[in-house]
């Protein structure tokens, strides 16, 4: 301040009420350009909200003691516009900005007109008053600026509220450009004889999958979701033999646009959340994966395997109910049902016949408990028992894996075979530094018939997972995944094709990627999947996926 400011306000009281009014007051000096729409509004708003109080008494930071004290406990005695922070402090040793100093003066000039207008101008002295024309006319640049950025404020709150797309709807969009190729010599099969294994004869294709999300907020703390999807994605096998070798994020609707996910979320208490699914619920969205780094379709893996544990495929595409509790601590709790909406329209939630529905048809039971002890170590112990009511498409792990282990039964009875699977998991991600995460899953399940001929099969899985974060650039992951896909370890019945009632060799899935940030819109990810041992078969050859994703999000 200038030696002629200091002159001015030791002419009167009122000018240190200003001075001490301002210092408390951020509004002047954060509403300037860091707004930029209606919402960062609200929230500089409700940061920067101030408190009023009649009794100095009430500054828990301001002690009698304090040299300052009587001067201030006789402005906010005679003047009443001092406000102080929501949890009662001043923060008198604060820097004061020409800015806050104009939006204080500001408040007490609109004090003392108060003052007037109920007839107690005699607590303003004329002496006073001059001070604080003098003052309006020092600041007056100061004061014309202030003005100024609240009007431009206005203008521009009231050109987003009159363009935006919804007061309550916000749109947000992700485009995938795919360009891949499966190699290898020949294709994938079940049998041990490799001299019948057709050519793997493929090409190079471009494609891509469209989401466009609606998410709709009614009270501030809840969310419908209603997302439209359109791909022409291929699934690998149909050239290459195995769902080994799936993306994570195939799907070919011939680009025909539909509706493929509703639901509502909402806060039932403070420390519990619920989420109702109309249709295509899936507890890998609803739950924490434990792989946050590869666990996104657009973003994450390019296998299907790679992006989580196989347990969360459970009731995949499903309506039903979860819960999650999550109380203050290190351990969470999320429990939810799930009833797939469709099932080559026979045994969906969806559909009114008998011994069908959403309680008699396929569903899956759900539950998982969370132990983070710290920021860096979080693990998980999942479990889901899923009824499948019994058609040609019985699969135990919605296509990921091998196809015996699928559907370990599919010679009993094919057309009605009904099965009862109780899964059972660990999860686990470590934060090693801001720069490397390991996660990792294991997996194991055990599934009986519970028509036709009795029978079992046990089946297990395993993969862990390496990510290097900001490798060759900020906000850049080059990663690694290794693991087992699901694999039939031991049954009671033989399959059809090879004679046998368990998986004898093993496949083992190598994934590597690199995630690059072209923008906060845009990455490009390159890899390569290699499936050694196809369908756990050591008579099929290695067969590899070269796949560049471009990834678009608005």
């Amino acid at each position: 301040m200038t030696k002629r400011f200091w002159n001015l306000c030791k002419v009167s009281p009122v000018v240190l009420a200003a001075a001490f009014f301002a210092a408390n007051s951020a509004v002047a000096a954060e509403v300037n350009d860091q707004v930029t729409n209606v919402a960062e509004l609200s929230e500089a708003q409700d940061s920067n909200s101030m408190s009023q109080v009649t009794s100095v008494s009430q500054f828990s930071d301001v002690q009698p003691t304090d040299w300052a004290f009587q001067a201030l406990q006789s402005l906010v005695e005679r003047y009443g516009c001092i406000a102080g922070y929501p949890n009662s402090t001043y923060r008198g040793n604060r820097a004061l900005t020409r800015y806050e100093f104009a939006a204080g003066l500001n408040a007490c000039l609109d004090r003392v007109n108060e003052l007037i207008a109920t007839a107690t101008a005699d607590l303003v002295t004329k002496q006073d008053l001059a001070t604080l024309q003098r003052l309006r006319e020092e600041f007056s640049a100061e004061l014309a600026t202030l003005r100024g950025r609240v009007d431009g404020l206005e203008a521009r709150t009231a050109e987003l509220e009159a363009n935006q797309f919804s007061t309550t709807t916000k749109l947000v969009g992700e485009a995938i450009f795919n360009v891949s190729q499966p190699f290898g010599e020949q294709r994938a099969d079940t049998d041990t004889n490799p001299d019948n294994n057709p050519d793997l004869d493929s090409n190079t294709t471009f494609d891509n999958r469209i989401r466009l999300n609606l998410y709709s907020s009614f009270t501030g703390k809840d969310q419908l979701q209603i997302r439209l999807n359109a791909g022409n994605i291929f699934n690998n096998s149909t050239v290459t033999g195995t769902n080994m070798t799936r993306l994570g994020y195939d799907g070919n609707t011939n680009n025909s646009v539909s509706i493929d996910k509703i639901n509502y979320a909402f806060n039932l208490t403070d420390a519990v959340r619920v989420k109702v699914d109309a249709s295509g619920g899936e507890f890998y969205e609803n739950v924490n994966t434990f792989n946050p780094d590869f666990a996104s379709s657009g973003r994450g893996a390019l296998s299907r395997f790679g992006r989580f544990s196989p347990i969360y495929r459970q009731g995949q595409g499903g309506a039903g109910l979860t819960v999650s509790f999550n109380p203050t601590g290190p351990i969470s709790l999320t429990g939810g049902y799930l009833a797939p909406s469709t099932n080559n329209g026979a045994f969906g939630a969806n559909n009114p016949n008998n011994n069908n529905g959403l309680l008699n048809g396929d569903n899956t039971i759900f539950g998982q408990l969370s132990f983070q002890p710290s920021k860096a170590f979080n693990i998980g112990l999942t479990y889901a028992r899923t009824y499948l009511a019994g058609n040609s498409t019985n699969s135990l792990f919605q296509g990921t894996g091998s196809a015996f282990a699928n559907n370990p039964f599919g010679s009993t009875n094919t057309s009605n075979t009904r099965i009862e699977s109780n899964n059972y998991g660990v999860e686990a991600t470590f934060q090693l530094s801001s720069a490397l995460a390991i996660s990792g899953w294991g997996g194991y399940t055990t599934a009986d018939t519970r028509t036709g001929a009795n029978a079992d099969a046990d089946i297990w899985y395993w993969a862990g997972s390496l990510a290097l974060k900001d490798f060759g650039g900020e906000g850049n992951v080059l990663g690694v995944i290794f693991g087992q896909p699901p694999k039939v370890t031991d049954g009671s019945v033989k399959d059809v094709a090879t004679n046998v009632d368990r998986d004898d060799d093993t496949s083992y899935h190598l994934e590597g990627l690199y995630k690059f940030k072209l923008s906060d819109n845009i990455q490009v990810t390159p890899g390569v999947l290699v499936i050694f041992n196809p369908e756990h078969n050591d008579a099929n050859d290695t067969i590899y996926v070269g796949t560049l994703r471009t990834t678009f999000s608005f």
